[in-house]
């Protein structure tokens, strides 16, 4: 694998943007801060019950499992962002593989998609959270959840059109204090588990591990944003595949590792009464309340920091693809003073505010993790479209696709036999995404790139 981290060096056009100066680019720790914390934002504080109601014992090994599909996807992403160089990320290099214009704006809208299902995510893991450390009893607590999750969200909003902006030193640090939480509950918990709740590991069934694998893959989403800032990055060719290859490796790591712990520390029972927060609830037995107290206040820190970078960057995917006409135009305006793009952060919001208060947390982790396998799988499609672009063989975008559709598959299977209302509402989204691009695009169903628009993709210049 090492061999294909070593990125050949693409050419550069002249109308490439000017590069930062070089004390403005991002370092390989800032890169791997990044990475780490877009994928450690939320997820693992909310889809850890989940994992091990779905693969039971072997819900560690069902986050390897999606960690292997990451990894793959990572080295596609690679490639591609260094080859192409733009900030519109997986839209554009679904442009630039498929011929057919309609494709990338299908991928652009199951991207937002995605970012909206990922952001009522993390606010409904702040809400869950925020209310158990209140102590509220059921009725109150139910409350106080739905209240959380509306505020986050709100705050983050104003926060956006403003115009608070993270650097990338803030970014190290923030993932800093989030991993070594999370690895002093790891380090400290393994000496206290019981190994008897670790056996037999597949208790579940393998069919049970990979429908764990593939209803946590949402807490995978996150790393295909490095790409995005290739044009801040220190040396890309070196520090791009570096930088996606340890994101995802450390990230795979903590969770393996917080996966095994919470196995070893909790009874069924305690999962089935506490999954939404069960990860707090697995502190209690080495760390007392103390540990309760610490991976709650965790989660609301990593929580909100990844609705925060998530919006931002959401609602910029927003403005590019309105310039590229696939969004209505109103999705560009930006404020005169700022290049803040205020009505897509609003439409956004507005929308994750109506799903994360009418879903619960199967239905929204249900519909993330389906839309980023279908991303994910389109993504290592076209690397391997693009393959001899891109000089590189083959048979690793292959594997990612048949490792994505599998996924995929199995979670549909998952939903069809054990949840239809969450198999419906996901329908109904993938309808409604495929209605609102032939709705909205304005170039005509059935037309292909024109062959004049040459090796470097659509001839349409970005306003």
């Amino acid at each position: 694998m090492r061999q294909y981290l070593r990125m050949p060096r693409a050419r550069r056009s002249s109308a490439s943007p000017a590069r930062p100066r070089r004390s403005d680019h991002l370092s390989l720790p800032q890169v791997i801060a990044m990475g780490v914390g877009g994928m450690i934002g939320g997820g693992i504080f909310s889809v850890l019950g989940l994992a091990i109601a779905q693969a039971g014992h072997a819900a560690p090994l069902a986050f390897a499992l999606g960690g292997a599909i990451a990894l793959l996807t990572g080295l596609s992403y690679a490639h591609l962002g260094l080859s192409f160089r733009s900030d519109g990320g997986s839209f554009t290099y679904l442009e630039h593989a498929f011929r057919h214009p309609n494709i990338a704006g299908m991928g652009g809208w199951l991207l937002l998609a995605g970012y909206v299902g990922t952001l009522a995510l993390y606010a409904y893991t702040f809400g869950a959270y925020g209310s158990a450390l209140l102590g509220q009893n059921d009725p109150q607590q139910a409350a106080a959840h739905h209240l959380l999750q509306t505020l986050v969200l709100l705050a983050f909003l104003g926060i956006n059109l403003y115009g608070v902006r993270a650097s990338g030193t803030t970014e190290l640090l923030i993932v800093t204090i989030k991993v070594l939480i999370l690895g002093l509950f790891a380090v400290i918990g393994l000496w206290y588990l019981d190994p008897t709740q670790l056996v037999p590991v597949l208790d579940q069934g393998t069919m049970g591990l990979v429908m764990g694998a593939a209803l946590i893959f949402v807490a995978y989403e996150g790393f295909e944003l490095i790409p995005n800032a290739i044009n801040e990055m220190e040396n890309p060719e070196r520090n791009l595949g570096r930088g996606i290859f340890w994101a995802i490796g450390i990230t795979i790591s903590i969770y393996v590792l917080v996966a095994l712990v919470a196995v070893g520390n909790l009874r069924p029972e305690e999962i089935r009464q506490y999954g939404e927060y069960a990860l707090a609830v697995a502190a209690q037995p080495f760390l007392g309340q103390a540990g309760f107290l610490l991976i709650g206040l965790a989660a609301l820190f990593s929580t909100a920091s990844a609705i925060n970078a998530t919006l931002f960057g959401t609602a910029r995917l927003g403005k590019v693809m309105a310039e590229e006409r696939e969004l209505p135009a109103a999705f560009a305006f930006t404020r005169r003073q700022h290049t803040i793009p205020w009505f897509s952060l609003i439409v956004i919001t507005g929308t994750t505010l109506a799903f994360v208060n009418l879903a619960d947390l199967s239905m929204i982790a249900s519909f993330s993790s389906s839309t980023f396998l279908l991303v994910f799988l389109a993504i290592n499609l076209s690397a391997w479209r693009l393959r001899k672009r891109l000089g590189i063989p083959a048979y690793y975008p292959l594997a990612g696709v048949l490792l994505s559709l599998s996924a995929w598959v199995a979670l549909l299977n998952h939903l069809w036999e054990t949840d239809h209302e969450s198999l419906y509402w996901t329908g109904a989204a993938y309808l409604v995404v495929a209605g609102a691009e032939f709705l909205f695009s304005r170039r005509r169903l059935g037309t292909c790139r024109s062959p004049a628009s040459g090796r470097n993709g659509p001839s349409k210049k970005r306003r």
